[in-house]
């Protein structure tokens, strides 16, 4: 596929990230030209420092990996990521809001989304379609519609499984062509990435970008 690399966000968010492997993160996002690198809200000021004369997306994320902290605490971290550098913002919605029919996580994606689009970022909402039903995944996309994200992305990778091809599939139909689509989650193939890439995926969120890139 032309142009793989620009659907790929070089990701590494394991909790013994070291700084030495972030420095080799660096190093392989620019030599691949990714279009993205995902690193936790620690390593943002550093990386962006470093690929600020590149075109690669510094990526973070917020209420990560569980989505439970309150929105006050979401906003605290969605503020001090953007003063730190970061151009996309990956927040893991409130699930256990949603698991409990309430309307809160509109709201909060709603306020996330206002302060993200006034500072000119990118706003992806992590649903977690490994405990969401097709209804549900259909109900968390309208939410995220609604508020104003920018994307809706299937997967923190840390959840029994991440991205299916038949998702994607359903996501896309929901959706408006102008939000984008991230499949993220056991990622491992160039296969794999294209197949959900042909599905109507935009992003490729993977700690595997250099292995799905290089792959004959």
């Amino acid at each position: 596929m032309k142009n793989l690399h620009r659907y790929l966000e070089h990701t590494l968010l394991k909790a013994d990230l070291n700084y030495q492997a972030v420095e080799q993160l660096i190093a392989e996002a620019k030599a691949y030209s990714f279009r993205g690198l995902c690193i936790p809200p620690f390593w943002v000021k550093k990386v962006k420092r470093e690929l600020q004369d590149e075109d690669i997306q510094v990526v973070t994320v917020v209420g990560f990996p569980l989505g439970n902290t309150s929105t006050e605490a979401k906003v605290c971290e969605t503020l001090q990521a953007i003063k730190d550098g970061a151009d996309e913002l990956d927040v893991v919605w409130s699930l256990t809001a949603f698991k409990a029919g309430m309307n809160w996580p509109k709201i909060e994606l709603a306020k996330l989304s206002t302060l993200c689009h006034r500072e000119e970022k990118i706003l992806k909402v992590i649903i977690e379609t490994a405990y969401l039903n097709e209804e549900e995944i259909l109900q968390a996309c309208e939410i995220c519609r609604d508020a104003g994200a920018d994307f809706v992305k299937t997967s923190t990778g840390f959840a029994p499984s991440g991205a299916k091809i038949e998702h994607i599939k359903m996501i896309r139909e929901c959706l408006p062509s102008q939000v984008g689509i991230k499949a993220s989650g056991g990622i491992k193939t160039r296969e794999q990435a294209i197949a959900l890439i042909e599905a109507g995926a935009d992003r490729i969120g993977t700690s595997n970008a250099i292995g799905i890139l290089t792959a004959p």
